[in-house]
């Protein structure tokens, strides 16, 4: 038994994790130190392991994953927001090596059923006028492809997203994501602004009623008036003057895009009326709305399939991945036929977009999605884990800085002072996150300072799962609490 491990059992008992029937099969691949060795020599040194003793996955299923040496772990991070069916879901295999023994590539320049009928079977999700579909490999293709058609269509070159965004990692995607830990010291190509974002809890105005959010738990008083938000107001009010000051005199943009519950900013929610004035403003200066579902889709946020349903808006442009194939690479960009059309100024392709079994794996992941009724199961854990996560804030009130999301996109910001909102520093950050993992659970990190832990894992996890968890970060945080905080706490009640 590790040091850190003997820890964590000072500062209170160990949660019990649930049990699985599944049994996974023992490791028999390259030793640990050799694969170590060439993680830390030959792969992309920007890839940083997430841990301090990086974790070797071998196997998964459903809601788990086991290391090489055979311990188990609860995925509440679901591979970034990938995982949105299960590890290794039977049905996805049993078609996947189906459609292999019968045809795996043969580029879209040739037709195959798979493509029609899982063309079919998507557009059927989304509104009437979202009929015309390109499917592509990942989020960041989506996105550059919806930027160039934007362009294209409207005539202008003005691509709008919003600070502390992420829309990919390509050259143009990573000039429209908004965080400076995602740049680099190069030149970017222009055509591309960056505005307010209408962050309720770090932002100049709105508090956490503003968000549709089952759980309203905040410092910070809201102006709302009965169905009118003022902080959306002051948010579009700050677009209009940046439009005013940085747009040529024609005034017209080629397109605005967004997420609709920011991911790797940290499960960022916007004022409820916020995306709704936004799409109007942009519509009356030319541009087109491209609405980035590459986290927020398949219904993860419970309420909706789609994310951008929970803001009433249709958008111009959804683009698609992660979750779109449980983990293949496979992703997309639906919109009308009359913007598609804009592509026939010149050839546009893509070698792998498209492939049949890409289009397999797509149509099981959207049959599973019904069969199961993960939406549902979406709505129903997610609001539990919220509810349960809030108990926390009350616990922890100078740690937990803010508790937020829908469904299974939920984020906890941790901070070093609740009044100033000052992040938690990586360091202490750093030390939750790895007695977290090694109580058996695994969830992310966002935000520009990375002090938020992101929870979204496979969409079929449990109400049991979420208890687990919770546990596992009330013992994390109290842990830290004994050891760092001492009197802290008693000195801020007391209003010192």
């Amino acid at each position: 038994m590790n040091t850190r491990w003997l820890q964590l059992r000072m500062f209170s008992s160990l949660p019990e994790m649930p049990a699985t029937n599944f049994i996974a099969s023992p490791y028999k691949g390259t030793d640990y130190e050799t694969i170590k060795l060439s993680r830390m020599t030959k792969v992309t040194p920007s890839q940083r392991p997430f841990y301090k003793k990086p974790l070797l996955i071998h196997e998964g299923h459903g809601q788990w994953l086991w290391d090489h040496t055979g311990r188990r772990y609860l995925d509440m991070f679901g591979g970034i927001v990938t995982i949105s069916v299960g590890h290794s879901h039977p049905k996805i295999t049993d078609i996947a090596v189906k459609q292999m023994s019968k045809l795996c590539h043969t580029t879209s320049i040739y037709m195959h059923p798979k493509y029609h009928e899982y063309v079919d079977k998507l557009t059927a999700k989304l509104p009437d006028k979202l009929n015309t579909v390109y499917l592509v490999n990942s989020g960041s293709e989506a996105n550059e492809l919806a930027f160039l058609m934007s362009r294209l269509y409207t005539g202008a070159q003005a691509i709008v997203s919003l600070r502390n965004c992420y829309h990919g990692g390509s050259y143009a995607t990573a000039v429209a994501t908004a965080m400076s830990t995602w740049k680099y010291p190069m030149a970017q190509p222009s055509g591309y602004i960056h505005v307010t974002n209408p962050d309720v809890y770090r932002g100049s105005w709105g508090g956490s009623q503003c968000r549709d959010c089952p759980i309203s738990k905040s410092r910070r008083t809201c102006e709302c008036i009965g169905q009118r938000c003022i902080a959306s107001e002051k948010y579009v009010d700050d677009l209009h003057q940046v439009f005013r000051y940085t747009l040529p005199t024609n005034g017209q943009i080629a397109g605005f895009i967004a997420e609709s519950i920011q991911g790797v900013g940290g499960v960022v929610q916007y004022p409820r009326t916020y995306l709704q004035q936004v799409y109007n403003l942009v519509k009356s200066k030319g541009g087109l709305c491209i609405a980035d579902e590459v986290q927020t889709g398949f219904g993860r946020t419970g309420d909706n399939y789609w994310g951008f349903e929970g803001h009433n808006i249709v958008p111009d442009i959804v683009t698609l991945a992660k979750g779109i194939g449980n983990g293949f690479p496979l992703g997309a960009v639906v919109t009308t036929k009359e913007i598609a059309d804009c592509l026939n100024k010149a050839l546009h392709f893509n070698t792998f977009g498209g492939n049949p079994l890409a289009c397999a794996v797509g149509t099981a992941v959207l049959d599973i999605i019904d069969e199961e009724k993960l939406q549902e199961n979406s709505k129903i854990v997610g609001t539990h884990m919220l509810h349960r996560l809030s108990t926390l804030m009350l616990e922890y009130p100078t740690i937990i800085g803010d508790i937020r999301g829908k469904g299974l996109m939920i984020g906890v910001e941790l901070v070093d002072d609740p009044d100033t909102k000052e992040a938690m520093s990586a360091d202490n950050v750093a030390e939750i996150f790895e007695d977290i993992k090694d109580m058996g659970v695994l969830v992310g990190k966002g935000g520009i300072n990375g002090n938020i832990l992101r929870i979204k894992p496979p969409m079929c996890v449990t109400k049991e799962d979420v208890d687990f968890t919770v546990e596992v970060i009330n013992t994390a945080l109290k842990k830290y609490r004994n050891s760092h905080i001492e009197d802290k706490e008693s000195v801020y009640f007391s209003g010192v």
